[in-house]
């Protein structure tokens, strides 16, 4: 990984305020806050995973044919979801966008971690 810049959320508004887009967004979980580029599809998970966890060298973005399923998983989770109400429509219907542009061959570079490790924790929303 790169460096990354830091942002604030404070810088992030002004950042916006000036019409520029800031290089992070911030993002917690139960181990803290961390900043994660903001052109990234994946998330605070992703990132730790990359951290903490480079025991492969080949990233799932290498076997097309997983990412496809991963995303005809999670496009009938989010459908799924939404039948049984635990899942907001808007959410569910830009989950269901982002699967079908997987599906269609973009964002497989945003399936970061290795094979070994796991799946990435969200599909691009």
């Amino acid at each position: 990984m790169g460096h990354e810049h830091a942002t604030t959320h404070g810088d992030q508004a002004q950042d916006h305020a000036n019409g520029t887009v800031p290089e992070t967004r911030r993002e917690t979980d139960s181990l803290g806050s961390r900043d994660v580029p903001t052109s990234a599809y994946w998330g605070i998970h992703t990132l730790r995973a990359l951290e903490n966890f480079p025991i492969a060298n080949r990233p799932i973005s290498v076997y097309s044919d997983l990412v496809v399923a991963l995303a005809v998983v999670k496009q009938a989770a989010a459908r799924a979801n939404v039948e049984i109400g635990v899942l907001d429509p808007a959410k569910a219907k830009a989950i269901e966008q982002a699967c079908e542009e997987i599906r269609a061959g973009a964002l497989h570079d945003e399936f970061r971690v290795g094979v070994m490790q796991g799946v990435p924790e969200r599909a691009p929303t």
